[in-house]
């Protein structure tokens, strides 16, 4: 499966099908004359029962469309389970999943008006796909972060197995989380309502919080949409470069 953000994406169900298309077809369950309701019903299977090298991500994919609300269950990996990977499997899923908001933010994120990758007026993110990080318009930086988000995970370079990643390409995951996170920040700062209710249907920007928290992959203070406020926890604002 490969991970590629497109100008020309219909819906944020195209975004999310990657995954769950992906999901679908190791299970070897698709069938000719399927109807909608029947391709995205069938039952769930125990960890164990998985046996492919894409295991984990159907296990947390199942997981997200088992309730993705439940975010504690999404994050537990199975006894076992290898911390690398799980890092990168729920990585790679994020991403999938932010292509879902970047189509939404099309809508009325243009090059005119939203001119920088900022939050708030403390914030004014460069954007690193550039020989020298620049500023780009907003919506650039979100094309352009996603599509090295891409590149990097799907690198046989680094990430040339699905079943063992060595540390030196784990140490690479946070850089991809504080990159792609200015995409929530930027969506709940200047367009408010398409993050809500993109939130509201994928509960992705909590999940993303708990990820990196739980795993130490960005400080804190860095961010700076208000979950973790409302979960008791405290941040601080900041400024950042690529």
């Amino acid at each position: 499966m490969e991970l590629h953000h497109s100008r020309e994406r219909s819906s944020t169900a195209t975004a999310q099908c990657w995954g769950t298309c992906s999901q679908r077809l190791s299970l070897g369950m698709m069938t000719s004359g399927s109807s909608v309701s029947d391709f995205y019903n069938w039952p769930d299977e125990s960890f164990e029962e998985m046996d492919s090298t894409l295991a984990v991500q159907q296990y947390i994919q199942q997981n997200i469309r088992s309730d993705c609300s439940n975010i504690e269950k999404i994050m537990e990996p199975p006894e076992g389970q290898d911390e690398g990977v799980w890092k990168y499997e729920h990585l790679r899923q994020f991403c999938l999943e932010l292509n879902g908001l970047a189509v939404k933010l099309q809508s009325e994120c243009h090059p005119d008006t939203c001119t920088q990758m900022t939050a708030t007026e403390q914030w004014i993110f460069l954007c690193a796909a550039h020989k020298t990080p620049k500023e780009c318009p907003a919506i650039d930086y979100t094309r352009h972060t996603l599509d090295g988000a891409a590149c990097l995970l799907n690198s046989n370079k680094y990430f040339p197995s699905r079943v063992s990643i060595k540390e030196s390409s784990v140490a690479k995951l946070g850089s991809v989380c504080r990159r792609i996170y200015r995409i929530f920040s930027h969506a709940y700062f200047h367009h408010r309502q398409i993050f809500d209710s993109y939130e509201n249907e994928t509960f992705l920007c909590h999940r993303f919080t708990r990820f990196v928290v739980k795993y130490n992959l960005m400080s804190k203070d860095n961010l700076i949409v208000p979950i973790l406020e409302d979960e008791g926890q405290n941040t601080s604002a900041g400024e950042s470069e690529a």
